[in-house]
């Protein structure tokens, strides 16, 4: 049976866990804490070291799919996640000031393991689903992945988001 390690990551609240929720075979394992800085009014709990899912594939594949916590100050987290990660999923959260802003901050973070692999961002909370911005901006830095628009809730939105990533991997092969 093929292992395929993903990570899913964004800012805090943009719906990684919903993601991992929503996907996931089986309830992913959490690891939550209470809310203590200024995201508490935001939320209640956030991730504090990972989320952790699985989903088996009809031919037997098993992606093993972790989330990362959303605030930098975990930035040490992400870098344990992604060691062996084959591909990345990017939630951006198109309600926040500059959601442009927050792509390039964890383009920026991750850059080591994609530039290694590929990736996939994902729009969420937008009902115009503009696409554009992402889209330049990713150009402008010389890069190329799907942007799509996702409802980290829906199963079929996530589904779509990982098999446009699986396809992004057998294109690069």
């Amino acid at each position: 049976m093929a292992e395929l390690k993903f990570v899913v990551t964004g800012t805090p609240g943009v719906g990684k866990s919903t993601a991992l929720n929503s996907v996931c075979d089986s309830l992913p394992i959490a690891t939550e804490a209470t809310t203590s800085d200024d995201l508490s009014a935001v939320k209640e709990t956030t991730t504090v070291a990972l989320d952790f899912g699985e989903v088996l594939l009809d031919d037997g594949t098993c992606l093993r799919i972790y989330g990362t916590p959303g605030q930098i100050r975990f930035k040490h987290m992400w870098e344990i996640i992604s060691e062996g990660a084959l591909g990345f999923i990017i939630l951006i959260d198109a309600t926040r000031k500059d959601p442009v802003e927050d792509l390039s901050i964890y383009i920026e973070n991750f850059q080591p393991y994609i530039s290694q692999t590929s990736a996939v961002v994902a729009i969420t909370r937008d009902p115009d689903c503009s696409l554009e911005p992402y889209y330049n901006y990713l150009e402008s830095n010389g890069l190329c992945f799907p942007v799509m628009c996702a409802d980290p809730r829906d199963r079929d939105d996530m589904t779509e988001v990982l098999m446009a990533l699986i396809a992004m991997l057998e294109f690069s092969n």
